[in-house]
């Protein structure tokens, strides 16, 4: 028997109220993550999320600019946000543990990856089952999006952040997407597909995000931002 067959077998073994009944305690579960999430995060000040691959190694230049850049967030009064794992989110942990500023990690409990790195600080280390809850977290507590290249996940926060502002379901911030090499090929796409082929999106949307190559860059935008719009940090 197959591990499908067996699901399918365990599936019509159940009836359809004990499905339901479980169903409804994952509702509990879920609003779990959601009020550690908000109790540990709201007393953390202003920070701005760091994103990028988990399997970038720290020979990798991109490794060394995630821990610039958040090195450099600290000495302008930011904590850090990070996916709490290996790769880029360890290199900007280090980077703000180096800084003696907040660092904050946001773990994913999965079956293949990541274990916590141990640039966070103690209190401010969260593992979450549920990408949502997670992704809730980021958008919630987060003055800005700094994003490094990496793989799905990374593509999936960048592109949420970009949707919520779009449709204002969330306030204007920074989005900051680090290495032009790496992301020319997708803004290309982008515009030369997505706005000017099939015109799915406009050119004002292009707006909502920057691209640029160094540390500097990256953390002058953040202090730019918020200088140009007089807006304050969410704390």
């Amino acid at each position: 028997m197959t591990g499908d067959d067996k699901i399918r077998r365990a599936f019509k073994e159940k009836t359809w109220n004990e499905i339901q009944t479980t169903d409804s305690w994952k509702v509990f579960k879920i609003l779990s993550e959601f009020v550690e999430g908000f109790e540990k995060l709201s007393k953390i000040g202003p920070c701005v999320s760091i994103f990028g691959s988990a399997r970038t190694t720290p020979d990798s230049r991109y490794f060394k600019l995630a821990e610039d850049i958040a090195f450099k967030l600290t000495k302008r009064g930011y904590g850090v946000i990070t996916g709490g794992g290996p790769g880029i989110m360890e290199a900007a942990n280090m980077g703000a543990r180096k800084g003696n500023g907040k660092s904050v990690g946001m773990n994913i409990d999965l079956p293949f990856e990541q274990g916590a790195n141990i640039f966070i600080d103690p209190d401010k280390l969260i593992t979450f089952n549920h990408f949502f809850v997670r992704k809730v977290m980021f958008m919630r507590y987060a003055q800005g999006f700094i994003v490094l290249p990496g793989g799905f996940g990374t593509c999936d926060e960048l592109f949420e952040a970009i949707t919520l502002i779009q449709t204002q379901k969330i306030g204007r911030f920074p989005i900051i997407m680090i290495g032009t090499e790496y992301w020319s090929g997708l803004i290309s796409w982008i515009k030369e597909v997505m706005m000017k082929k099939e015109q799915n999106v406009s050119s004002e949307d292009l707006d909502l995000f920057s691209i640029v190559d160094t540390s500097d860059e990256a953390v002058d935008l953040i202090d730019q931002f918020y200088s140009k719009y007089l807006l304050s940090p969410n704390f």
